[in-house]
């Protein structure tokens, strides 16, 4: 895969509602965990592996997708609809930062109270410290970038409940 077509990729699952993504191809492996923490269920024959082939742009590659569904009548926890959720996402290309500096505390974390106008993080770019502000009241539901990961325009930073 060139650089491009894994681009493409990564926005294609980031646009999905799937949290965890895995292929091999012949020229590598690429996964993506998109969830901040995993249920793991530790009895495998519990677990039934649904396969779903994926049309692929290139012939030559075989994409597919594994999905672990529990069959023990676990509980399934039900998540908020993604249309309760306000997206704040970056306005620019940099780096996102959780707190001022690597030793002060995250400004908002999963769970926390938010005002309009409240600091959420910082994106750095080209030397400079860009404060991202809340424009809802809210509660933050989840944090979608790890801190000192790279940002895009656009892409989506923390997902916020209104209140």
């Amino acid at each position: 895969m060139n650089f491009k077509e894994v681009k493409e990729l990564i926005e294609l699952i980031n646009s999905s509602q799937l949290a965890y993504f895995e292929i091999e191809t012949d020229d590598g492996h690429i996964k993506m965990d998109k969830s901040l923490s995993r249920n793991i269920v530790s009895e495998e024959k519990d677990k039934e592996v649904v396969t779903k082939e994926l049309p692929s742009s290139q012939g030559d590659m075989n994409n597919s997708i594994s999905v672990n569904v529990a069959t023990d009548g676990s509980e399934i926890k039900v998540e908020e609809k993604d249309e309760d959720l306000k997206v704040i996402k970056s306005p620019m290309v940099g780096t996102f930062y959780s707190a001022s500096s690597p030793d002060s505390k995250a400004f908002v974390s999963e769970g926390k109270e938010v005002s309009k106008g409240d600091v959420l993080c910082i994106i750095e770019a080209m030397k400079l410290m860009n404060e991202i502000e809340s424009d809802v009241n809210g509660v933050v539901k989840e944090i979608l970038v790890r801190d000192g990961e790279m940002v895009e325009y656009g892409q989506p930073l923390f997902k916020v409940k209104e209140i």
